[in-house]
């Protein structure tokens, strides 16, 4: 009975050593993997629509400059008051805005260039303007970010 069962054992490998290369080991060497490219144009780019040539604005979070409800855009979104700058929202003017017959609606994404390295880049439509602006984007930044300024000729391009 001993040797039916050591000669199935044998016949099935279990008295075999153990390899003498771990197995994680073998893998890495026989699919010499290929790091990932991580640079921006291989990352898939979405599609845009044609650009628009706006001026644009930077506007706080406070009373003044919007409505008694500074941290509150249009469309329901909470504004940070810590650090606005960091949701990279923007108000569009209303001749922009879907509602007023444009083609910008709330939620948006929209990328600025033109306007300056820190500030060019991907933003999200959460507000908009006063009736008496047109052509124009606003920038949401924080008081303290101390930026202040008035672009003319930047683009806009809405994303798909």
């Amino acid at each position: 009975m001993i040797s039916i069962m050591v000669a199935l054992a044998e016949e099935f490998s279990l008295f075999t050593p153990e390899p003498t290369t771990p197995l994680t080991e073998e893998i890495h060497t026989s699919l010499k993997l290929k790091a990932p490219d991580r640079s921006i144009e291989a990352l898939p780019q979405p599609a845009t629509t044609e650009t628009m040539t706006v001026s644009a604005s930077v506007y706080f979070p406070v009373p003044g400059q919007t409505d008694e409800t500074p941290f509150i855009t249009a469309d329901g979104s909470r504004i940070n008051q810590n650090n606005p700058k960091k949701h990279r929202w923007i108000a569009v003017s209303r001749d922009l805005h879907s509602r007023w017959g444009g083609d910008i609606s709330y939620g948006d994404s929209l990328m600025v260039t033109g306007v300056s390295k820190k500030l060019d880049g991907l933003y999200i439509v959460r507000d908009i303007m006063n009736k008496r602006i047109r052509n124009r984007i606003d920038i949401l930044v924080g008081e303290k970010d101390k930026v202040m300024g008035y672009w003319k000729d930047v683009k806009i391009a809405k994303l798909n």
